[in-house]
């Protein structure tokens, strides 16, 4: 029988001890979250409902360029979100179904943009497929123009399908053989199987997969500045409107009409998508997937080979052209590029993204792992509401963040003619905008982290934090010595998220870095727009060097050596062992023990 803890007395009186001293640690992420994602939305909100706000409004929907802007905006999120998904589904089909070789080699291939800076891929598609491309002018001799929706949808897809493609393949691999089995049985072929029962069960993910493509693509800023061209969308206009025009209510206007359909697709996800889960698993799968074979197979097979090879054609590029004078022009062997970044201006770049990335990065782990510990272990009422708080680092579109602590933390903007709330971004800033940098980065990393820590925190029994209260440890004792051991492995895969994510993070920081802090995203957006593309590639190069090293490190933290294990394994095994005790001798606590775990 299944014992639910809040229900016990102890909980109850948790619950009512709360309503008067709420635990210090949920007010320093109520206090966390409130400034750095409410705040930020509602002077965003502010600022667009104001007199001058309401007249950019007006334009918006008015005027025939902004119109387009937006239907361009809609375009954009769509092709994305139909060829990202396509890709993604290819290569999860390819590698969950087909009987085909060298899929290690394909997995690693379709994974590669996930550590990429955002704009590496446009960069190199613009030397190969440009006007002067060494492929399409090179070798087909057609001068290509790059520029616009074609190639933002080639590059955006290629840059988000990965994450889609994970969530597919794990799908894919947790549905139960025995209902492929049953169909087998009845006489339908592979095809069939899968086109009629493997493909139903799946369609949750589908369409989860191609609402967050939709969100990435519309909320990207960096490429459309790269390879947008003539091709406006509304990040790239609010980006313009507050560095070029220095208007910051269009600005906030613009995110406005960023920020609502991100946060509608984001409900829509989350509460009726999530609502129509299909359970296959009701116990330990039972039998092998069947995988395909024969001919056909063979089609969708070269089809993934062909994309996999086209992302291995632009990343030997940027490696390639991170070696040569100007890459697509003149190809002579240099090191000077490297030398640039390495001892040269970019050496500044470079140690301050590492240093702020090490501080965020640990940051967002820890908060992630305490918000899930709130939200599944402490909280009766409003988990709920805390963990869709938590979620909006995901929802909310980068450029809208920033551009809302633009807003909030600026010294020049005001609240009630008195600034209420410590510089933090832009001129004045706290260590030249570096706090508010690390603040945004450890608010985009936290919904991994804290979905990572609520899927292993269900996995644990909660009579293991019941037995250290039993004996007299504090919430915060039993998190850190109990609690946060368990979930090692959910916290350093959160780290290694929070390590790619803010090492190439653009969006939200463009509008926050100062003379006095360099982010290498922007300085290879900066070698980009100067047209010195051997630097942004061997920016790319370092880049990528650091967020390998960096999940090297953390990898190697997560191996447990013999003593660590025994360690890990001594405190389980007296944790459950006070439970069962405590358990056993309290007639008060309504515990009985489950069949099978005598």
């Amino acid at each position: 029988m299944r014992v639910d803890i809040a229900d016990s007395p102890v909980a109850a009186r948790g619950t009512r001890r709360w309503r008067i001293n709420p635990p210090p640690a949920l007010v320093l992420v109520a206090l966390i979250l409130g400034l750095g994602l409410l705040l930020p939305l509602a002077r965003i909100l502010m600022a667009a409902s104001s007199a001058e706000g309401i007249a950019a409004a007006g334009r918006l929907v008015t005027s025939p360029v902004n119109r387009g802007i937006v239907v361009n905006t809609v375009l954009l999120g769509l092709c994305v979100a139909g060829a990202g998904l396509t890709l993604a589904f290819l290569f999860a089909f390819v590698m969950a179904r087909l009987d085909v070789p060298f899929k290690r080699l394909l997995h690693t291939i379709a994974i590669i943009p996930v550590v990429s800076p955002p704009f590496a891929l446009a960069t190199a598609v613009i030397v190969l497929f440009g006007r002067n491309g060494l492929i399409s002018q090179g070798i087909f001799g057609v001068a290509y123009d790059v520029y616009g929706l074609d190639g933002l949808t080639l590059v955006l897809a290629l840059s988000f399908f990965p994450v889609v493609y994970l969530s597919l393949l794990g799908m894919m691999q947790r549905l139960d053989p025995a209902l492929d089995e049953a169909a087998t049985g009845l006489g339908a072929g592979p095809w069939r199987v899968f086109r009629t029962v493997t493909l139903p069960m799946i369609l949750p993910g589908l369409a989860g997969g191609f609402l967050l493509l939709f969100v990435e693509a519309i909320a990207d800023l960096a490429n459309p500045l790269v390879l947008g061209g003539d091709f406006t969308v509304l990040s790239a206009r609010a980006y313009l409107a507050i560095t070029g025009e220095y208007d910051l209510v269009s600005g906030a206007v613009f995110s406005l009409s960023l920020l609502i359909p991100a946060l509608l697709v984001f409900l829509l996800q989350k509460y009726w998508i999530d609502g129509k889960k299909v359970f296959t698993i009701t116990g330990k799968p039972s039998g092998t997937p069947r995988l395909i074979g024969g001919l056909w197979r063979w089609p969708p097979y070269a089809l993934a080979v062909s994309v996999a090879f086209l992302i291995t054609t632009i990343y030997a590029a940027i490696v390639v052209g991170a070696f040569t004078k100007v890459p697509g022009v003149n190809h002579t062997f240099t090191l000077d590029n490297f030398r640039f970044v390495l001892l040269g201006i970019g050496s500044d770049a470079m140690i301050d993204t590492t240093v702020i990335s090490i501080v965020a990065a640990p940051l967002a782990g820890v908060l992630g792992m305490v918000v899930a510990w709130l939200v599944v272990r402490k909280l009766r009422r409003g988990a709920g509401a805390l963990d869709f708080v938590a979620m909006l680092g995901v929802a909310v579109p980068g450029s809208v963040l920033g551009i809302g602590f633009l807003l909030a933390f600026h010294p020049a903007n005001l609240v009630g003619g008195v600034t209420v709330i410590p510089s933090l971004a832009g001129g004045g800033a706290v260590l030249g905008g570096a706090v508010a940098i690390v603040f945004v980065l450890t608010l985009r990393s936290l919904p991994a982290a804290l979905r990572s820590g609520v899927s292993a925190l269900q996995q644990i029994h909660p009579s293991i934090d019941e037995a250290s209260t039993s004996l007299g440890a504090g919430d915060a004792t039993t998190f850190r010595r109990i609690t946060l051991p368990l979930i090692r492995p959910a916290f350093f895969a959160g780290l290694t998220f929070a390590i790619a994510r803010s090492m190439t993070t653009l969006s939200p920081i463009v509008f926050l870095t100062t003379p006095e802090t360099k982010i290498m995203t922007s300085q290879i957006l900066a070698e980009v727009d100067a047209g010195r593309f051997g630097n942004a590639f061997a920016y790319c190069c370092v880049l990528v060097a650091i967020i390998l090293a960096f999940i090297g490190v953390v990898r190697l933290l997560m191996r447990d050596g013999p003593a660590r294990r025994a360690i890990r394994v001594d405190t389980i095994s007296s944790s459950s062992s006070s439970s069962s005790s405590s358990s056993s001798s309290s007639s008060s606590s309504n515990w009985r023990k489950e069949p099978g775990n005598e």
